[in-house]
């Protein structure tokens, strides 16, 4: 164990613990705990919602799978990067708009006001497939928490799981969105360091291009963006498959979430231009730590290639340099976690508790419930993560598919359908979610990845639905004009 590393990592847990303390006596009402008030600013909206999208599969999940699969993989990364532009410009203004004149802190709640959903099925429902995907998308920081301090510290697996489950939950539990936020402010910018100054360092001390042809030579991967050896079609499907990924943003309830905290849509736009620098820079580094990673170690494989990027900075930095980089490493892991723990918490405290079961509850009373919940759902989550034969990347595209193909949809039309009524979105939203586990559960998803025909359900079920059972609700058009029209006069 390197004890300048150690110190490191305490000195930066002691950091996030602060934070959290600082903001507990700010999230004293539900609107606060869960939303941070609507008062985020452009820096931190932009940099929370980057950061916690890009969980410790960005900086261990991602390296992980160039380091095997080489450039058929970089495909996933250019999917990510027009994803990430397209739900900014898109989604990002309407979704702050119309949150607010629905008077709905949640994606739930949005869902049955925006529709005026008078059996509630869409908020439990919604809830419900929150609750099971973040429950799996969790337990997927959990591991790579578990193989960071395993191979940082020589701490066994179950132990370093444990561990990582305590230092999320406590400042997530203590300070709410506020917390989450700011320390994903942090992080954000500590990921992005460590991702890019990494592969800048090692990129020479390895040979640069010729180490790693010769590296992708050896393994016989091939350096073209077209798969070799397939036939043209076979080729587009995989292509099309890998930028699938790209589909999931429209429907991430931890990354929606901040589009919908922003103070004023005032200040979307800078947020946008500060997020797009950002994922551009962390994806191509992400891109890069694997294929370096290639001239430096042979013959990773078993799990042990979502390692590299820890191989790499441990082997080639100073203890005490290594040490802020590897804390990149966890701050990846915990900005994602932390996210997803305070939005299952809002599923439960706010749209099951409160809505289904004590109406009368006190703000503070739901704050409490909201933090009950955290406890509740990071041991859950925790059980899940103690199977360390788990992969990173294939936990998180399960469950980033199983969001995008339940939500992405729905929130699209939405935004921006005037015929869409609640009906419709109730059956595109179980039907997306019915045909992605499905196509997982039947071995489909080796083909095409399985938020493909998930998302395509959805969106020809609504509007298969929208024929017979369309929006006439002369309230509800007159809602979506009034959110929707200042929008298109300003573009």
């Amino acid at each position: 164990m390197s004890i300048p590393t150690l110190i490191t990592f305490i000195a930066y847990f002691i950091i996030l613990l602060v934070i959290g303390l600082c903001f507990y006596r700010k999230s004293s009402s539900i609107e606060d705990y869960l939303l941070g008030g609507r008062g985020m600013g452009s820096w931190v909206t932009a940099l929370s919602a980057q950061a916690s999208d890009m969980s410790g599969w960005l900086l261990m999940g991602l390296p992980g799978a160039i380091y095997l699969a080489g450039t058929d993989n970089v495909w996933i990364a250019i999917g990510l990067f027009i994803g990430t532009a397209l739900n900014w410009w898109f989604v990002s203004a309407r979704l702050r708009i119309y949150t607010q004149k629905t008077n709905a802190i949640t994606l739930p709640c949005f869902f049955e006001a925006r529709f005026r959903d008078p059996t509630g099925l869409l908020r439990i429902i919604s809830a419900i497939i929150i609750l099971i995907f973040f429950a799996i998308y969790a337990s997927s920081g959990l591991v790579a928490a578990g193989k960071l301090f395993e191979s940082t510290f020589n701490i066994q697996y179950h132990v370093a799981v444990i561990l990582g489950g305590l230092i999320v939950v406590a400042y997530t539990f203590l300070g709410g969105f506020l917390a989450v936020c700011w320390t994903d402010l942090l992080q954000g910018a500590l990921m992005v360091f460590a991702i890019v100054i990494v592969p800048l360092l090692t990129y020479h001390r390895v040979g640069g291009v010729e180490a790693i042809s010769k590296a992708m030579t050896r393994r016989d991967i091939s350096s073209s963006l077209v798969p070799q050896g397939e036939t043209l079609p076979v080729a587009l499907c995989m292509i099309l498959s890998s930028m699938a990924w790209g589909l999931g943003y429209f429907g991430q309830p931890h990354i929606l979430v901040r589009f919908m905290s922003i103070k004023s849509v005032d200040k979307l736009r800078k947020s946008m231009a500060i997020a797009i620098v950002w994922v551009l820079l962390s994806l191509s580094g992400a891109v890069f730590v694997g294929f370096i990673g290639m001239a430096i170690y042979e013959n990773l494989s078993g799990g042990q290639e979502e390692k590299v990027f820890i191989f790499m900075i441990r082997d080639l930095f100073n203890p005490w340099f290594g040490g802020i980089l590897l804390a990149a490493i966890f701050s990846a892991i915990m900005s994602t976690i932390d996210s997803q723990l305070l939005v299952s918490s809002s599923a439960l405290s706010e749209d099951f508790y409160l809505k289904a079961i004590r109406k009368q509850a006190s703000e503070k009373e739901i704050v409490l419930v909201g933090r009950g919940c955290v406890v509740v759902i990071s041991i859950i989550a925790l059980v899940m993560a103690l199977d360390r034969d788990n992969t990173i990347l294939g936990i998180v595209s399960y469950a980033w598919g199983g969001f995008g193909a339940a939500f992405g949809p729905l929130i699209l039309f939405a935004l921006f359908s005037r015929k869409t009524s609640w009906q419709s979105a109730l059956a595109g939203m179980v039907t997306g979610t019915i045909v992605l586990v499905l196509w997982k559960q039947i071995g489909l998803g080796e083909t095409m990845y399985e938020i493909v025909p998930g998302f395509a359900a959805n969106c020809l079920m609504i509007f298969l639905a929208n024929c017979f059972v369309g929006q006439k609700d002369e309230t509800i058009l007159q809602e979506f004009d009034e959110v929707t029209k200042p929008l298109q006069e300003s573009r």
